[in-house]
C-alpha cells in the first residue's frame, strides 16, 4: 500500500461497511483528509491498523 486509499478501499482492506470506516472519521478515531465530497485515508494509517500496530 502507498499514498492515500478511498473509504471504500479502507473498508474492504478492514473488512469492515464503508459506513463504519466513515463513522471512524467522523468521531475521529481515523484520521482522513476530505478531498470535495470524499474522504482519502493514508495507507500508512491502515496498515499500522491491520498489522495491530493501531495509531
Amino acid at each position: 500500500m502507498s499514498g492515500l486509499m478511498t473509504v471504500p478501499e479502507v473498508a474492504d482492506q478492514l473488512r469492515v461497511h464503508p459506513v463504519t470506516v466513515r463513522r471512524w472519521i467522523k468521531d475521529g478515531s481515523l484520521p482522513a483528509v476530505k478531498v470535495g465530497r470524499d474522504y482519502r485515508i493514508q495507507a500508512a494509517v491502515v496498515e499500522a491498523l491491520v498489522t495491530g500496530g493501531a495509531s
